[in-house]
């Protein structure tokens, strides 16, 4: 199935919210999602680090990189259960040129400030039937239950819907 990427981005950034990540780290995970799959990479690594929540590589890379970016570090620890091909995901997902050096248990990063990342021109990306289904039942998991007591809380149109 191909999806634009905005659809990618904001679908993984709500899968990951459904299986437990916090906004930041969700919306982290969204960008890199979208590079992952236009790169053509592995699907079942984003499956790994959605399962792995509430621990795992997508709350750790973020500020990884971070620390990386205030120059706190210029390496980061490589866990064995955390796929290099997802670290290459969202190196390309930050705003600066990042280059990744993988040096054994560590992976060694150069950082360019001063140049933006050039970006490949992406508008549709193909994923799955069964990564779309995986990701959209976890996005359902934010989602307010229909009834009425939640219609009358002020969840949907609520009482005032009289299109």
């Amino acid at each position: 199935m191909k999806l634009s990427v905005n659809e990618v981005m904001s679908l993984a950034a709500r899968a990951a919210r459904g299986a437990g990540a916090p906004p930041a780290q969700a919306a982290a995970f969204g960008r890199a999602a979208m590079f992952h799959l236009a790169a053509g990479r592995a699907e079942d690594t984003l499956t790994a680090a959605l399962e792995s929540l509430p621990q795992g590589p997508m709350l750790t890379l973020p500020l990884d990189f971070i620390r990386v970016l205030t120059e706190e570090c210029s390496e980061i620890p490589l866990p064995p259960d955390v796929a290099t091909e997802l670290v290459q995901s969202y190196a390309e997902a930050q705003s600066f040129l990042t280059t990744l050096h993988p040096e054994g248990p560590q992976m060694q990063i150069t950082v360019d400030r001063k140049t933006p990342s050039l970006a490949p021109a992406i508008s549709r990306i193909t994923m799955s039937e069964d990564l779309f289904t995986f990701l959209n039942h976890l996005a359902a998991r934010i989602l307010v239950p229909e009834s009425e007591a939640s219609r009358i809380a002020g969840a949907g149109a609520g009482l005032t819907d009289n299109d």
